[in-house]
């Protein structure tokens, strides 16, 4: 009998949720906060030195200096900065959506100290005798230049200072300095010079009696502006040194955010079709709580006021080809428990408890190293680490529960009875309950295949390919990006095909020739300059203006200091060791050591093969690449997890292991059970990178590729590599102690087993 009932609620939930999707996301998507990568802007990151040996930098002095750069900031007119405290004497700012990043870069790191001295530099007035917020730009009355006028606090103290000047005719110069610094500047080396430190010196020739002071020097309108807007401002209580930046022009993040979206479009429109193919109705519900999914990631992020960056949409993209993962894997549970006899409504419920384990574990794992990635990476790597995290929990809660509730209700209300073709199901290969036969009996198109007999192949293979990338790595080594090995990078959209030799002759039109050049983009309109040190703000200031009166658009410019660059290392190895780990302990606690260590290795043999391939292709090595290895790392352990599960659950069944057959037996069993999964999981996930590394931004394209090749890689290691390794682990353990009793070993492990 058919409960219309469970139909109409199925339909119901569905329609409801639509009308909320449609009614809200527009507004979601609005008020989400793009990044820098995605809108242009700029990022400094800032050691925080003091002004004088006595100054002490504590956290009184960061926050004050947080505070002087948030007035700078309302300055430029940026909506939604970020300005943080990182450590004990660092300031990160980031200022997404900024148009004049020159500006912005000398408002902020300009010192903006003012002093009044006299011709032997001797200090007469300073920042201190000003009238807060005074000063203001304006033009002179006499030849209509650009001028700014300050306001004295004192007018009998300016007086005398007008007064000592006179006398010191013909020296009378009232030098007005910004930033003046002792030791360094000298009025008689600056003076008829270009120093811009030195505003102007006019003389005087009559004792002041007003408090109104012009600053008149050879002021552009903006130069007026920005120093009317820096004195009011106030001087920065600290000395500010710059040891990383980056900005991206406005066209770039343009095309970048339209670009993946488009990749992000395509890739989840073919796991949609896959599982609707596939899988059918279980395949349609996928869809329709995978929608649900993306859009509640969207809703979260915007109630996170989070800030969603190029990698972070790509963690987006990827997570849904890795939330179908649950979906997958609780569908084949289904479909097993549907070949045994069960009736529809019982395998629905034993494929759901069977599969919830492996689903959990696979998702701790992958957890665990997004947390690592987001403890230890830099502003746009915490963008993706925290997409990443965020697209674990809810692809678990969606898939395990979402999922089960709509398919639910259309298995519970009769409609499907008898159909198994509805789910993917012939009927020739349904057993009848009578037949007594297990998950573990079933047949798979894979029964032939002879995983443990032919291991030492593949153990072969992989040490010929591991010798080989070790040649590799010593000979060509790693093609380090800035990130790692400091100085600046410079990347030049012309907009049309571009060659090396027309990138020379434009930086040595502004004297930044360098003979590293590289061309990428479609059809190499992009020029990518590197340079060993880093680039003065004055330097990237003169680049940015002219290949945007050259081209019509700013080039993007990254630059890191040594010291920055050692420390992004170091953070990137504590990162994969601290993975590693966890990843063991997690594996051993749940699992057993022995399935711990090899997966570990497995972890190892698929991190070394992504970097061997990067260092034989000379792809750049930055940042990105190790969130990249992280990412793939905590894929690759869920699908060995699943496959462990497996072999566990055929453990149990075993009882005892008495000889090294018992164990080829389940190894091979949990092998052939599970390849099935792992190849429609890999295929939905590889989908999503090939349209993120086709028609996705040129800035993620390493990304993608290490993500691409780490999933081969992790296949590899997962189906032919890890389960082996125990294999042969446990036949070491049977013969030192002989037979393994399993079932204790259950009890140790778990009591979440499947019953079947």
């Amino acid at each position: 009998m058919v409960k219309r009932s469970r139909i109409v609620a199925f339909f119901l939930i569905i329609i409801f949720i639509a009308s909320i999707i449609g009614g809200t996301s527009n507004t979601i998507v609005k008020n989400i906060k793009l990044g820098l990568d995605l809108q242009g802007g700029f990022e400094v990151l800032y050691d925080v030195k003091p002004v004088n040996k006595d100054q002490k930098i504590d956290r009184d002095a960061l926050v004050h200096t947080t505070d002087a750069l948030n007035k700078r900031v309302n300055v430029l007119g940026v909506s939604e900065p970020n300005i943080q405290i990182e450590g004990n004497d660092r300031i990160r700012v980031q200022l997404a959506g900024v148009e004049d990043q020159n500006q912005a870069r000398e408002i902020l790191g300009t010192q903006a100290t003012l002093t009044f001295r006299d011709v032997n530099d001797n200090i007469m007035l300073d920042g201190t005798d000003l009238v807060e917020g005074a000063a203001k730009f304006t033009f002179s009355s006499q030849n209509n230049q650009p001028i700014v006028l300050v306001e004295m606090k004192d007018r009998e103290k300016f007086r005398e200072v007008t007064e000592k000047i006179v006398k010191m005719a013909p020296n009378n110069q009232l030098v007005i300095w910004l930033d003046f610094e002792e030791g360094v500047d000298s009025f008689k080396e600056a003076y008829g010079t270009d120093n811009p430190k030195l505003l102007s010196a006019p003389n005087v020739n009559e004792v002041f009696n007003q408090t109104s002071v012009s600053i008149e020097g050879s002021f552009t309108k903006e130069e007026a502006e920005n120093l009317a807007n820096l004195l009011n401002a106030g001087a920065l209580p600290v000395k500010l040194k710059e040891v990383y930046s980056t900005s991206v022009g406005a066209k770039f993040g343009e095309e970048a955010l339209n670009k993946t979206v488009v990749a992000g479009a395509i890739g989840i429109a073919l796991v949609f079709l896959f599982m609707l193919i596939y899988y059918r109705v279980p395949g349609l519900v996928a869809t329709i709580t995978l929608s649900i999914y993306i859009y509640l990631i969207l809703l979260i992020f915007d109630l996170m006021n989070g800030v969603l960056t190029l990698p972070g949409i790509a963690a987006l993209i990827l997570g849904v080809g890795m939330a179908v993962d649950a979906n997958i894997l609780t569908y084949e549970r289904l479909k097993e428990e549907i070949k045994i006899g069960r009736s529809l409504k019982s395998a629905f419920q034993a494929g759901n408890k069977s599969s919830f384990v492996a689903i959990l574990d696979a998702n701790i794992t992958t957890l665990l190293a997004g947390g690592v990635l987001f403890y230890f990476g830099n502003s746009s790597v915490k963008g993706f680490a925290t997409v990443l995290i965020v697209s674990i929990l809810l692809s678990f809660v969606t898939a395990v529960f979402g999922s089960r509730l709509l398919l639910g209700l259309l298995i519970n209300s009769g409609l499907m009875k008898n159909k198994p073709g509805w789910f993917g199901v012939k009927r020739s290969v349904i057993h009848q309950l009578s037949e007594n036969v297990t998950a573990k009996d079933l047949k798979t198109r894979f029964d032939r295949f002879d995983f443990v007999k032919h291991r030492k192949k593949f153990y072969i293979i992989s040490s010929v390919l591991l010798v080989s990338g070790l040649i590799i790595l010593s000979i060509f080594r790693f093609n380090l990006g800035i990130d790692f090995s400091s100085g600046t990078r410079v990347e030049i959209d012309a907009g049309k095909p571009l060659t090396a030799q027309e990138v020379t002759k434009e930086l040595k039109v502004i004297n930044l020739d360098t003979d590293d050049i590289v061309l990428s983009g479609t059809n190499h309109e992009i020029g990518v300059a590197r340079y060993k040190g880093v680039l003065s703000a004055e330097e990237i200031a003169s680049l940015k203006t002219h290949f945007n009166e050259k081209y019509g658009a700013e080039p993007n410019v990254s630059t890191v200091s040594p010291t920055v660059g050692k420390e992004l290392l170091k953070n990137a190895f504590y990162a994969l060791l601290i993975a590693a780990i966890g990843i063991v302990i997690y594996v051993s606690f749940r699992f057993e050591f022995a399935m711990g260590l090899s997966s570990i290795l497995g972890l190892v043999h698929d991190a070394f093969f992504i970097i061997a391939f990067f260092s034989l292709t000379r792809l750049e090595i930055d940042l990105t690449f190790i969130a990249a290895v992280l990412t793939i790392i905590g894929y690759s352990i869920n699908d060995t997890i699943v496959t462990f599960d497996r072999i566990r659950e055929n453990m149990v069944a075993k009882k005892r292991f008495k000889t090294e057959e018992d164990i080829a037996e389940v190894v091979n069993k949990g092998l052939q059970q599970t390849l099935t999964r792992s190849v429609n999981t890999v295929l939905t996930v590889i989908v999503t990178v090939v349209a993120l590394l086709i028609f996705g931004s040129e800035s993620i394209q390493n990304f993608s590729i290490a993500l691409l090749v780490g999933l081969l890689a992790g296949t590899y290691s997962s189906v032919f590599i890890s389960a082996q390794l125990w294999y042969d682990l446990k036949v070491k353990e049977l013969r030192k102690n002989g037979p393994i009793d399993t079932v204790k070993e259950k009890k140790k492990w778990s009591s979440d087993e499947p019953q079947v």
